[in-house]
């Protein structure tokens, strides 16, 4: 359970170059309800958010936002999603065309489909 501090001791270190700071909290202090509140309302984002923004954190993209090659898909995916072109991504044949080309340098990372119809069960 995270708590805040309501005072800070006075001997806290204040050295910037310090790599971790240790804040001491009296029982006190400890036993106090929390101030910090989640915005969690209960529903499980998925990969669009209510702002219309696409959730690069989604389980669903199964972590293609942040591999070897996550720069070249969220820059295809976010065309697309943009995309006001006539099929929808008609304008984004670039973008994909990188991230396939970035994929294909890491064949260990982006064929895992394959890979497992291959594997004996």
């Amino acid at each position: 359970m995270l708590h805040t501090l309501t005072t800070m001791p006075k001997s806290l270190p204040s050295n910037k170059e310090d790599k971790h700071t240790v804040i001491f909290v009296s029982k006190a202090e400890h036993l106090l309800p929390s101030s910090i509140s989640l915005n969690n309302s209960g529903t499980p984002q998925g990969l669009i958010l209510s702002s219309g923004e696409i959730n690069w954190m989604c389980p669903c993209l199964d972590g293609m936002a942040t591999g070897p090659c996550g720069v070249e898909f969220r820059e295809a995916f976010s065309c697309f999603h943009n995309s006001k072109a006539e099929p929808q991504g008609k304008d984004c044949l670039d973008a994909f065309r990188s991230m396939q080309e970035c994929m294909q340098k890491y064949p260990q990372t982006y064929r895992k489909e394959e890979m497992l119809k291959q594997s004996p069960t």
